[in-house]
């Protein structure tokens, strides 16, 4: 190329773009074998998962148009054998391999789905034994859904016609392989259930290839085949080959014949197994008659004269009434005992009793008080009398008496003691011990100026 001759600068897109071009055309058709890591499935429906060995790993996307054609579902550490393409997603300018078709490697793509959803429906209880339904002993209308073409209806018709002719069967024609056949077969079980007095169904087709049974392994028939009221035969292909139809419903028969003969016995044998019941009856009522004889005869040896058992049984009353009367005055007695005691109890314990001392004890506490109340009076009346000796000694007024006045200056309320805080014509209020005089001062003789 042009391009590794002379001095070309590519911008990245360019670049990524040529690449892109360059695995296209040298890798289109691929196969590659590995193990799954990296698995992611986005809401988007594609998915995104990692091919890698010993010795490297490959991207690798699956579409979701090519996604929707998986037979089972992707898990890490899955081994692969993978067909697609090598390309470049620009984005991230990494290399990437576009799976066409996957396959798990050394087992194949159908028995792998076939595992995983019987593992996935087993674990939620679709083949638990306590959902299987008996089969009806004498159904009167059967219905059989299979293909209307096939060679296993008419094995069901021919077996079921000489088995028992008078039955009647409802055929519901279906596909039994290819694309759609499933969602036909899940249809006419549903339809099957609505229908009036169907007894029983057998759902099924003769032998073939994986592939060709594969419509009986669908989720959506096992669903079906759970949900329905009627009781189901599983009669799909030939004895060796097991389908998610069979582990689902009521019964599994090995093939279509098989399920016809499993719906009803044939006239022949319902008359063997009438007579055989007749005389299994016969011979029980005749060996349980001839037991209640023995037994009767038995019992009439040991039955006694009845006025015998009578003597017996009023001697049996006299003493009861005996036992019964000591018994009575025992308890009397007895009785009679722990009254007295219990009468003994209550006197002692009588409440007028206790009220009696404790109204006695309540008195004597007065009493007390009262007393203490007086001792404490007397105690305060001497106490309040020295108190008013005392402050009678020290009463302003017994001075007052003598003769002497209490100074106040009007203006300040104080009383005056010393004449050096006062002037000439200072204003003088005199308290006497009776009245009060308003003065002025006329002369101030302070203590350092003292005249005799």
């Amino acid at each position: 190329m042009d391009l590794f001759r002379e001095k070309t600068i590519l911008t990245v897109t360019r670049l990524t773009a040529l690449l892109r071009g360059v695995l296209e055309e040298n890798f289109e058709q691929l196969w590659v074998q590995g193990e799954v890591s990296n698995l992611s499935y986005p809401s988007s429906g594609h998915c995104y998962f990692t091919l890698k060995d010993a010795g490297a790993q490959l991207r690798c996307v699956m579409f979701k148009s090519a996604v929707k054609n998986l037979k089972f579902r992707l898990t890490d550490g899955m081994a692969l054998i993978v067909r697609g393409r090598i390309s470049v997603y620009d984005q991230r300018g990494e290399y990437q391999l576009i799976c066409e078709y996957i396959e798990p490697s050394g087992v194949g793509a159908l028995q792998t789905a076939f595992l995983q959803l019987k593992e996935k429906l087993a674990g939620e209880g679709l083949f638990a034994e306590s959902h299987k339904q008996p089969l009806p002993l004498f159904p009167q209308r059967v219905g059989v859904i299979t293909s209307a073409t096939g060679a296993a209806i008419h094995d069901i018709l021919n077996v079921l016609k000489r088995r028992f002719a008078a039955l009647d069967v409802v055929i519901y024609p279906v596909r039994v392989q290819g694309e759609g056949a499933a969602l036909e077969i899940a249809r006419a079980l549903d339809d099957m259930n609505r229908l009036p007095g169907i007894d029983v169904l057998i759902v099924g087709r003769g032998g073939g290839s994986l592939e060709d049974l594969w419509p009986f392994n669908e989720e959506v028939v096992a669903r079906a085949l759970h949900r329905s009221k009627i009781p189901v035969i599983s009669a799909v292909g030939h004895e060796t080959d097991w389908s998610i139809c069979d582990f689902v419903a009521d019964l599994r028969a090995p093939t279509p014949s098989a399920a016809a003969e499993l719906v009803i016995a044939s006239t022949d044998e319902l008359r063997n197994q009438v007579a055989a019941l007749n005389n299994r009856l016969r011979l029980t009522v005749e060996n349980r008659l001839a037991a209640l004889d023995g037994r009767l005869e038995t019992l009439r040896r040991l039955l006694h004269d009845p006025r015998t058992m009578l003597g017996h049984m009023a001697q049996r009353m006299d003493d009861l009434t005996i036992r019964l009367e000591q018994s009575v005055w025992s308890t009397l007695g007895g009785h009679r005992q722990q009254h007295e005691r219990l009468q003994g109890v209550l006197r002692h314990n009588d409440p007028q009793l206790r009220i009696d001392g404790l109204r006695q004890r309540i008195n004597l506490l007065a009493l007390q008080a009262e007393r203490v109340m007086l001792q404490s009076l007397d105690g305060l009346k001497q106490e309040f009398g020295d108190n008013s000796a005392r402050l009678d000694v020290l009463s302003p007024l017994k001075t007052l008496a003598r003769g002497y006045a209490i100074a106040i200056r009007p203006d300040t309320g104080r009383v005056v003691t010393d004449a050096a805080t006062l002037d000439v014509g200072d204003p003088l209020l005199l308290t006497l011990r009776r009245g009060w005089l308003q003065c002025r001062v006329e002369e101030a003789n302070p203590p350092g100026n003292a005249q005799t």
